[in-house]
């Protein structure tokens, strides 16, 4: 299979620019890459093949014309099932909603559209975004590409994303943030996962988990893809009112490679305590080298944590209940089994307890706040597990036993509470070539900030260039030293 399908996007920008490649070309070698792997892989639900065609056809007269391209002209991407799209089915994973054609796009996918984005497709998710192990009862499984023998979890509820981008199906994705659904399949799958801050991009046309807490992004292989897409996808937008009227910065001119002074915290309490020993050791291994590029680095401990998860609980049960009430009380039976129960959990939060959780949310952000007003970045491991075998239900961490739904969630979901910029890169792979991932989370707004510390660290390793044992082309991942 072509080489194409690794370029990174400013790569295929510049080549379809230069009139190199043509974006037919391009998004054809994605197609065939998908026709001969996503059979197994199940990353896509709806592949749209001849618009992605007719899109692409579209751009490479554009090039070939001279006429003014945006900065993702040809570059195909993929979309969580969750982003409205005009005129293609947009299921969110459901059963519900398997027939529901949107009238619009979601604005997100309109500006990727206007920056000249093609999309290839809307990708598989935990239904309606409600799990972190991003397995679908309706549509089958993803399968995580990074171990050909057992099929183990990709990570949710962005599965799909974390799958297409991981096993090249396609250059970028898009997911969806409520308590860690871009950067638990960024981990697992050993991509880069960004939650901008709250407000920083627009909701709007985006089927919600809970309202209040949901964030969407971008999932790329690199902090430097990341930046391009979040820079044309972000901005206010008067169909989300939660949506920032601050200006959106040039996130790729912050990419200097330089973080020599940048202030460092490493999260140990709750965070890397929580992690098995090799994720802890991967980290680590990962803060050094930041400071060997110059940056101080110091240990501080979030006293807040351990209240997080029952904040959260209140907070997204009962906002999804909400949302979901009519068809809890006219169609529970279409609801895959795990994300029913889930849902029938909201209607034993009160509206006190509602409050009071909203209350402690007020507490979590102020201390983040506070950590960063002495610090440029925090940084903690993503998940503190790899992937697990789909059907596992409990890991042994450090010899205790630990549910794998909890343990997914509970080191990304204090900064959906906060609401900061967090960004998930690969910063190693175990003995079985399974991927680890790190968090870096910055100050509200400052995604830039984020996304330099990301990229300079891509700059001296190599684990996001990694790729998984999947197509010929392919050659297993070796383990790191």
């Amino acid at each position: 299979m072509t080489e194409l399908v690794w370029k990174p996007l400013s790569e295929l920008v510049r080549l379809i620019a230069g009139k190199e490649v043509s974006p037919v070309e391009v998004v054809q070698a994605y197609l065939d890459r998908i026709e001969a792997l996503d059979g197994r892989l199940k990353a896509f639900l709806t592949v749209c093949r001849d618009d992605a065609l007719a899109a692409a056809k579209s751009a490479e007269a554009a090039v070939m014309g001279g006429q003014a391209m945006g900065p993702l002209c040809g570059v195909p991407i993929g979309l969580k099932d969750l982003f409205a799209t005009k005129g293609t089915r947009t299921t969110g994973g459901s059963k519900i909603l398997a027939d529901w054609i949107p009238e619009d796009d979601a604005t997100v996918v309109a500006r990727l559209k206007e920056a000249g984005a093609i999309v290839l497709g809307k990708l598989n998710m935990h239904e309606f975004a409600y799990g972190p192990e991003g397995l679908n009862a309706h549509y089958g499984n993803a399968w995580n590409p990074w171990d050909a023998h057992t099929h183990r979890i990709a990570g949710g509820s962005s599965s799909g994303s974390g799958v297409a981008v991981a096993a090249g199906l396609c250059a970028a994705a898009l997911g969806s943030d409520t308590g860690g659904s871009i950067r638990i399949p960024a981990a697992l799958c050993g991509i880069t996962g960004l939650k901008p801050t709250y407000g920083r991009a627009s909701r709007a046309g985006v089927l919600p988990l809970a309202w209040s807490m949901d964030h969407v992004g971008p999932m790329t292989r690199t902090a430097a893809d990341a930046a391009l897409l979040l820079g044309a996808m972000s901005g206010y937008d008067p169909r989300d009112p939660t949506t920032s009227v601050l200006p959106v910065p040039d996130y790729r001119a912050a990419l200097t490679g330089e973080i020599k002074g940048l202030r460092v915290g490493l999260l140990r309490p709750f965070f890397l305590e929580s992690a098995g020993m090799v994720l802890r050791q991967a980290v680590e291994g990962a803060v050094k080298r930041l400071e060997e590029q110059g940056a101080g680095v110091q240990e501080v401990a979030l006293g807040s944590a351990p209240h997080v998860s029952g904040a959260s609980f209140a907070i997204v049960a009962a906002e999804a209940l909400a949302y979901h009430d009519e068809w809890m009380r006219t169609r529970p039976g279409d609801y895959g089994a795990d994300v029913r129960d889930r849902l029938r959990l909201g209607a034993f939060v009160s509206a006190t307890q509602y409050v009071k959780a909203q209350q402690a949310r007020h507490l979590i952000r102020n201390e983040v706040d506070a950590l960063l007003a002495k610090l440029d970045v925090l940084i903690a491991p993503a998940t503190p597990i790899v992937a697990p075998p789909v059907g596992q239900a409990e890991v042994v961490v450090e010899g205790e036993r630990h549910d794998v739904r909890g343990s997914l969630i509970r080191l990304t979901r204090p900064f959906n509470l906060s609401g900061h910029p967090a960004c998930t890169v690969p910063c190693g792979f175990t003995v079985a070539g399974l991927p680890m991932g790190m968090q870096i989370v910055g100050r509200p707004f400052d995604e830039a900030t984020v996304l330099r510390v990301a990229d300079a660290y891509q700059r001296v390793t190599d684990w996001h260039t990694r790729r998984p044992p999947l197509g010929q082309e392919a050659p297993a991942s070796q383990p790191a030293p």
